[in-house]
């Protein structure tokens, strides 16, 4: 059997629940509500969000300062498209019963270089094609993703390069 490229079966309702959260503030424009979804999965898991900036930087001002309009907005379009596709489910977790890990872009868990046709469009819908050709030369994921366990905490939500 072929592996799962991309996950399409039902998502566990605690993940749901977190990737609505993470949409609600996308689509009200506001960092500040992404920010506090982060801070209510933190508090539930005790774990904080690998935002990329350290565990005591500034992820808001972080975002403010890689999002091309300086104020962040670029970003959230960004977690937005990233949703907008399947998710990949990894089996990584540590709990037997909350074992697997969703990804969004299930491409971020693809090699760049085998890409299908159809990935490839996915891929272009994310990325500018400069970054699409960069990825499936070297056959490394070099764009944003968002990972949330199966529990509902959230994970990750930062650029990989």
């Amino acid at each position: 059997m072929a592996k799962e490229r991309a996950f399409h079966g039902e998502l566990p309702e605690s993940v749901i629940e977190m990737r609505e959260e993470i949409l609600a503030a996308i689509h009200a424009g506001a960092l500040d509500d992404l920010d506090k979804a982060a801070q209510w999965s933190e508090a539930r898991s005790g774990r904080p969000v690998d935002f990329g900036v350290g565990p005591d930087g500034d992820h808001v001002s972080h975002w403010k300062r890689l999002s091309g309009d300086g104020a962040g907005l670029e970003v959230l379009a960004i977690a937005a498209n990233l949703l907008a596709l399947p998710s990949a489910r990894l089996a990584i977790g540590k709990d037997p019963e909350n074992t697997f890990v969703y990804v969004w872009p299930y491409l971020a868990e693809l090699p760049g270089d085998t890409l299908t046709p159809t990935e490839t469009v996915d891929l272009l819908r994310l990325v500018p094609a400069e970054t699409a050709e960069a990825i499936r030369k070297g056959g490394k994921w070099l764009w944003w993703r968002i990972a949330i366990a199966a529990d509902g905490t959230w994970l990750v939500f930062r650029r990989y390069e």
